[in-house]
This record gives structure tokens, sequence and C-alpha cells, in this order.
């Protein structure tokens, strides 16, 4: 049985049944066909409503076949969807329940209209009477507006003539307004498709003409590439340089500006090529620019070029050939300069040591020592196999010990002919943790620390031409780890294991222990990568070693044993000092700590100063240097309105070696440019309280 509105066929034929009428089901049906059909004749193909003559709607015609018809599409629309809205108007007689229904109407149409001015418009059904009541909504819900023509429906008051319009979804059959939902939402997404494709190609050819931009702090220059140029240029630039030279950045930097490839040839790094420099230009000043095998000139030639603007028409010329093979060549990876390293005159005999002596474990002073041999035992080697006495034997023993082939397993004293303990230093158990140390140590005469040093800085100075940013803030660990200058690097490392370090001054020695803090970093970042905890960072800057002079030296020894005068660090909760009193490395330590030492040191993070290396002469001058840039660009900011001063988290940690918060304020200054300087002095000088802030730091890579 059918359902008109929630009232079924049986309910209302016992409603007309009990008001005295005679109405059979039948007449029902053929009732609720008649008003199906009505309701869909209503709209024209528009929506609109279809008037008849007298201009009112045409809902009473009922013809049977037209009732046919209607119950056919009924049928139709039950096969699509089980939910059928149908709506018919019931005719009743009674004069009572007419003027009842009026009544609740009237109370209806007046509660609309405030709802409809408060914005509200939710209706319910009372059980009691199946009058429709209206009651506010909650006062944080949404509040909807009306429904288009709803207001004036209510205001004409004519209830039996109800102006139908599209905005009533509700007369449309359940599969009509399925079909209007879908091609609405695939119409919907297309436009969105169309507005994110307009997006995109506005956001590209946005994108295409940028120039530059700006990436934490990295300057990024972005051009296109000139294809034509690529093409016509089939030759080679190259030009010889050295480290630490202006006028060889000055090349380098023109040539990158104009996208131009070149090979650089630096001659402290590849000395052997000094001689073909010589050959090729009658003498070894630096730069010097081949177009091809043609010699082009200096810095001048270039800058004359440049000016008068025919750069690129005399580049075309010379480069539009091939190279030919009498141009200076391009440096090869993996080929070492064939160096004239003489052999210690001691290696002979610490040869025939190391195959004769009885090299095992001892226990002394309740302690196992591993892989030691006595004083004695050593001598007596010596004498069957050298043929000298006993005093000979010791003196050579001294020498070995001197020149770091072997020690006293405690370092309490050099060699002596008795039943103290010794090994050689390969067997030292600090070894292993030492990344300079390639499966033995270097058997050759030892270099002075000086020469290693300053060898060691120009490849060094080399990597950060080639693989930095122009700030140096910025550091290509990848691109280091596979150049040759890094290979190189690596090699030469080598020859710090038996230098003398005690033979430097303190201007060599200040700017040794800097150079090799700030190589070890960028050695230890490209092999194990930048810590990140706590744990991490223990083991960055403790257990990551090099053998140096016949000891290990990790990056806490050197700052804070060697560089701060032997005092403890500051952010370890180890309070023993780096040094004990009978270290013999406690003789390196620099007898005066200066406090300029913290802006020369780069431990690899955003937040240190950027890194850089000291020649031994200028060193002074280059930590000035370096303290003056680190201020200024981020190390200290004032905030006059707060009265606040922001400060690096480096000046808290070592605090002790600044001193006093308002000592370290007056220190600053002098390494400030005006503004800041000008800043400073008006906080200090109005004798109010100051305050000091320290910065997070910034353990992320510097790369």
């Amino acid at each position: 049985m059918g359902s008109l509105n929630g009232i079924s066929v049986h309910d209302m034929a016992g409603d007309y049944e009990r008001k005295g009428e005679k109405i059979n089901e039948e007449d029902i049906s053929a009732g609720h066909a008649c008003e199906n059909f009505s309701s869909s004749e209503i709209f024209s193909a528009a929506g609109d409503l279809n008037p008849d003559d007298s201009g009112k709607p045409e809902i009473n015609r009922c013809p049977s076949d037209m009732i046919k018809a209607s119950q056919e599409t009924v049928e139709f629309d039950q096969e699509f969807s089980g939910i059928e809205i149908e709506k018919r108007d019931v005719p009743v007689e009674d004069r009572q329940e007419m003027s009842a229904i009026e009544e609740n109407l009237n109370e209806v149409q007046n509660v609309l209209l405030e709802d409809l001015d408060s914005g509200t418009d939710t209706a319910i059904i009372s059980e009691a009477n199946r009058d429709e009541q209206i009651i506010p909504p909650h006062s944080k819900l949404p509040k909807p507006e009306a429904p288009p023509g709803l207001l004036n429906l209510l205001l004409d008051g004519d209830f039996n003539q109800v102006e139908r319009s599209q905005s009533l979804k509700e007369n449309l059959p359940t599969i009509g307004k399925y079909i209007r939902d879908q091609s609405n939402s695939f119409s919907a997404a297309i436009s969105r498709r169309i507005s994110s494709l307009k997006e995109s190609d506005e956001s590209k050819s946005k994108w295409n003409n940028v120039t530059e931009f700006n990436l934490s702090g990295l300057k990024v220059i972005v051009k296109q590439k000139d294809e034509n140029r690529d093409l016509s240029l089939k030759g080679r630039i190259s030009f010889f340089s050295r480290s630490n030279c202006r006028d060889c950045t000055a090349v380098r930097s023109f040539f990158r500006e104009k996208g131009l490839k070149f090979v650089e040839i630096n001659v402290d790094v590849y000395p052997s090529r000094e001689k073909e420099l010589v050959e090729r230009t009658g003498a070894s000043s630096v730069p010097q620019i081949f177009f091809n095998e043609k010699l082009f000139g200096g810095l001048v030639a270039l800058n004359s070029l440049r000016n008068s603007g025919e750069f690129d028409q005399r580049l075309s010329g010379m480069l539009g050939r091939k190279c030919p093979d009498d141009a200076p060549a391009p440096p090869v990876y993996g080929f070492d300069d064939h160096e004239d390293d003489t052999v210690d005159e001691l290696i002979a005999i610490v040869r025939v040591l190391r195959q004769k002596l009885p090299i095992q474990d001892r226990l002394m002073k309740m302690k196992i020592v591993n892989n030691c041999f006595s004083g004695a035992e050593m001598v007596e080697v010596m004498i069957q196999h050298f043929d000298c006495g006993r005093q000979k034997a010791t003196e050579i023993g001294k020498q070995l010990a001197r020149k770091h082939f072997i020690h006293h397993v405690f370092r309490e004293h050099d060699f002596e002919d008795g039943n103290h303990f010794y090994r050689f230093l390969e067997h030292e158990p600090f070894i292993p943790r030492c990344i300079n140390f390639r499966g033995s140590t270097n058997d050759g005469e030892p270099k002075t620390a000086a020469a290693v040093g300053l060898r060691l800085t120009k490849i060094l100075s080399a990597i950060l031409e080639s693989y930095t940013s122009d700030d140096r803030r910025h550091v290509d660990y990848i691109g280091i780890s596979n150049s040759e200058e890094f290979r190189r690097y690596v090699i030469l490392a080598q020859d710090l294991h038996r230098v003398d370090i005690l033979a430097l001054s303190s201007d060599e020695k200040l700017a040794f222990f800097l150079n090799l803090y700030n190589a070890m970093v960028i050695h230890s970042v490209i092999r194990g990568g930048r810590p990140n905890g706590v744990i991490d960072r223990r083991s960055f800057f403790s257990d990551f070693q090099y053998l140096v002079g016949g000891n290990s030296y990790s990056l806490n020894i050197i700052k804070n044993g060697i560089l701060r005068n032997n005092r403890r660090s500051p952010y370890s909760l180890n309070i023993m000092k780096p040094f004990s009193n009978s270290d013999k490395r406690l003789e390196l330590a620099l007898p005066k700590l200066n406090p300029l030492i913290h802006f020369g040191l780069c431990n690899g993070t955003r937040s240190s100063p950027s890194v850089r290396f000291f020649s031994p002469t200028g060193v002074e001058a280059e930590l000035r240097s370096a303290a003056r840039e680190f201020f200024q660009r981020e190390g200290i900011e004032v905030d006059l309105d707060k009265r606040t001063v922001h400060l690096s988290r480096i000046m808290k940690w070592f605090s002790t070696d600044f001193g006093q918060e308002k000592e370290i304020l007056k220190w600053i200054m002098n390494y400030l440019d005006a503004t800041k300087a000008g800043l400073l002095t008006h906080l200090l000088s109005d004798g109010g309280p100051v305050n000091i802030v320290h910065n997070n730091y910034d353990w992320s890579v510097n790369s």
C-alpha cells in the first residue's frame, strides 16, 4: 500500500470512515496518481509553472489516460530509487477542521516571519496535534538564508495558490535530483581543473622570470643558459692560480658570472705544474689565462677587454675551434706528484726492531699493557744486530723516542735501558680512532711542522675557494669529498704523524692549531656526518682524532687543551682538565688565552663563525677581522625599546674567557660597526639596566 507524506492509505481510509464518509482504497490510489501527474505537469522544461487560461496553476486535471501514464512514470522512478517524494492535498469538508488548519498556518506564518528576521528557519512537527511549529536553533549554529521566493509567499498569505520555484528541489524525482547534483559537481570539478591549469601556467611564467632568490641566507642567482654560446665555443678556457690570491678570485668570479666553463690549475695544489707555468709564460706570476693553447694574459688584460665590450667577440674568435692537444691539460684525479721524499736514516733500525723484538702484553702497575717490550730487550737486539755497545744502543733508543717511533707506555719518561716498557707508535691504543692513520706510520724523514702546516693551509684554502659560498658560511661537503684537492689533503695529513710541534713559535702554533681544528671538522663531517643529539656531539668532538707529532688530538683537546690554555669544556659534565700535569702535550698549550680564537673556529654548524684558514704571519689581524665579521653578521643585536642586547650563545658558554657581562659589552664595541656601536654606547652610558639575552644555537650543518 502506498504512502502519502507519511500517512498510509489505511489510515486515510479510517479517517474518512470516522467522519461518516465511505471511501475505498482504489479511489485513494486514483487520487494519488492524479496528484502525482498534476505535480509533474505543473513545471515546464525550464522549471517554470504552466498556468492555465485563468492564470492559475492547473492542479485538478486527471483524465484516466493521464493517470495511467503517471503510474508508469512512478514505476519507472522506482526502478532507480527506493525513495519517492510525493505530495497531495487531502480534501477536507469539515469547516471546523479547516478553520483550525488556517489558524495553525497563520501561527506558522507569524513565527516564520519572526525567524526569518532573526535568521532561523528550523521546523518540528508536534506529535500531539500534528502541527508544524518553528523552534529556534542553537545560537552558535550558522544561520542560513531563506530560500528565494519563500518570504514573498508568506507575505501574500495565499496558501492555496502556491507558486513553485526552482529552489524547491523536493518536487523533482529522485533520479532527476541525483543527475542534477552530479552535473553540478562535474561542472565545478571542470572549472577547478581549468583554474588550476591557468594558475600553473601563470606560475611557470612567473618563475621563468625569476633571476635570484634567497634560501636560508644563501643568495641563489638563476640565469638562462646561453645555448648559442655553448654551441659556438668548442675550445677550453684554463688559467693558472694560487691559493689566497685576490686577482685569481676576481678571474674566477668573472667566469662564473658569465656562465663560462673553465679549468683552474692551482700550482699550490699541483706543485709540478708550476714548472709548466714558467715555461709557457716566462714567469711564475698568476693569474695567467689561456684560450685553448694561446696565452690571453692576466687580470689586467681581462679587465681591459671587458670594459671595451669586446670580450664576447674575442672569446668566440679564439674558442671557435676545438681545443688542440698542446693546450694546458686539466688536472687528472688520482695521480700524485712525484716528490723526492727522503727516507728516515733510522728506518733500517726500526724495521729490524719490529721483526726481532718480543712484542707481547705485560702486567705493569696492576694494569695489563698491550703490545709492549722492555728497554733492556731493545738494547740487546741492537747490540746483536748492529754490533754496537750498550751505551750506543741506548742513545739510538733515545733518538727513536724523540722522532716518535717509540714511546713509554705511560708517557712518563724518555727511553732508558732497564725494565721500563715501551711500544711502537702504531701499537698505541688511540691509533684506531685517528683517521689520518692509514695502516702504518709515515716512515719518511719528518718535515718541519711549519712546512706541513703551510702546505695544508694552501690546499684547504683552494678547497674553500672552489666549494664554499662567497661568505664562507655554506660548505659543499659532497663536492669536497669527491675533489682531487681533498684526496691530496688526506694523503698530506699523514705527514703530521711525527712532526715536531714544539719547534713552532707562538703565532705559528696558534695558526697551526686553528687550521687543524677547521680541517678536522670538514674531514669529520665528510666521514661521519654532522651529529644530531648530545651523545653524537660528544663523539664528534672527542672520539674523532688526528695523529699529530706522536700524540692524538681531538677537537676538544685542540680547543680546550691547546688554544684555551688547558681549560675544561664549559658544556661538558667532565670536570677534569684536558691535560694532566704529566701529559707531554701540556707543553704545547698557549701561554695566554686569546678570546678571539672563538671567532676563528668553525664547528660545522649554522651558528658558528664562517670557516677560514689563517696564515702564521697575520693570524692576529685575521682573527680581529673574523670577530668583526661575526658581530656584524648576527653575533649581536641591540633593542633600544626593550633595553636588551641579544648575543650569541658562544658568549655565554665561554663567559670565563670574555669576562663579566658589562665587560663583554665594552669589549665587543671594538668590533662593531658605527650603527651598532652607537646603540650599544647609548645603552651603557645612560646608567639604566641592560638586559642580555643569549640566542639559541643552531646545530644544523652549514651545508
